[in-house]
């Protein structure tokens, strides 16, 4: 049996047998099996930073989420696109495979919504960590099935709360605990790097990213951004809920900026606002940058389609960030293989490190 046919029945099987220590073969069946974590070492991590500190440019991948959706994926009212690895395990897999094919060095889990506090209102809360052992897993074989061995693989955690919530971001010690315990299943199943997305504010993004660096693996930071209407650049506001009580980026990022982590970048945030913001980030990170947009809305559970920047319009757009000192690119919601394609197909100005 091929890598290729995995079933439901058997993604339960990898998430369920993939509880070994780091560096084991996790004694999964042999046509699932992806070898040991050893052979993935963490030389591959922390040449991620040396290749930053040399100046190359490194192209992330897209969308997961929205991606399985447009897929024909059905999301769900709480956690989103989380179950889609376990109930299209396949798909996922072949999302992965067409990102490192279209170009990405690094692809993304699909673990956005999988922390405790998230799944806990959905009943899943004792999926979670099958849930997002599971994604490392289908995210690894994708790698091995292309033989694209620098590839690497970011574990993402996020400040999404339940989708039928009107909590705003994830705080306290119950968000806390589900933080620690996801990095931490992260970093034993395989990840090579972590990334924290959609940082809207500092209580909950030190939350985040503190968890994320207790693991000791190199730290993506993306940060959220809108427009104000008037040229200008402010928090991450949320048309849907209303939630989030926006104030200026400036001050965020120079809060933010003391949180750490290793790469800082402007994320889930409009094409045209994350030129500027990403502006405002280099007046008060001297780290490598990052970018990935959105293109689209949210209307929960589903993304909306809709005035979307082509894949031709958005390498324009990332060719500039990467000249403005961006040494990571990528897509966010709404974004596909083809726009990924795009950035790969550009040419990108050579990366100018933000040291």
């Amino acid at each position: 049996m091929s890598a290729s046919s995995v079933t439901h029945q058997q993604y339960a099987t990898v998430a369920r047998l993939a509880t070994r220590p780091y560096g084991s073969t996790w004694g999964l069946p042999s046509e699932l099996s992806i070898g040991p974590c050893d052979d993935v070492p963490m030389t591959r991590s922390l040449g991620l930073l040396e290749r930053l500190r040399d100046g190359e440019v490194l192209i992330l991948d897209g969308a997961i989420g929205t991606e399985l959706q447009r897929r024909g994926v059905p999301m769900d009212s709480t956690a989103w696109c989380a179950l889609a690895g376990k109930s299209h395990p396949e798909l996922l897999r072949q999302i992965h495979i067409d990102y490192i094919d279209a170009g990405a060095d690094i692809i993304t889990t699909n673990t956005f919504p999988t922390a405790r506090h998230v799944l806990e209102p959905a009943g899943l809360g004792d999926e979670t960590e099958a849930l997002n052992r599971g994604a490392v897993a289908l995210a690894r074989q994708a790698v091995e099935e292309t033989a694209e061995q620098s590839v690497l693989i970011a574990g993402s955690m996020s400040s999404m709360r339940p989708l039928d919530s009107s909590q705003s971001t994830p705080r306290g010690e119950s968000a806390a605990a589900g933080y620690r315990e996801q990095a931490e299943i992260l970093a034993d199943a395989g990840a090579d790097v972590l990334v924290a997305e959609m940082m809207v504010d500092v209580t909950n993004a030190s939350l985040v990213i503190d968890a994320a660096k207790d693991v000791e693996l190199p730290l993506m930071v993306g940060w959220s951004a809108s427009p104000d209407g008037e040229g200008g650049v402010l928090t991450y506001r949320d048309d849907v809920y209303n939630q989030y009580q926006s104030r200026s980026f400036d001050e965020l990022m120079i809060l933010g900026a003391e949180l750490g982590g290793d790469i800082s970048g402007i994320m889930h945030s409009e094409v045209g606002v994350t030129g500027p913001a990403l502006g405002i980030l280099a007046e008060h990170w001297n780290g490598p940058m990052m970018a990935y947009a959105e293109t689209g809305h949210f209307e929960p559970p589903n993304w909306v389609f809709t005035d979307e920047a082509s894949p031709s319009q958005y390498a324009e757009a990332a060719g500039n960030w990467v000249g403005a000192g961006v040494q990571i690119v990528g897509g966010c919601c709404g974004t596909t293989p083809e726009h990924i394609a795009a950035i790969k197909s550009a040419s990108l100005p050579g990366g100018t490190p933000n040291r």
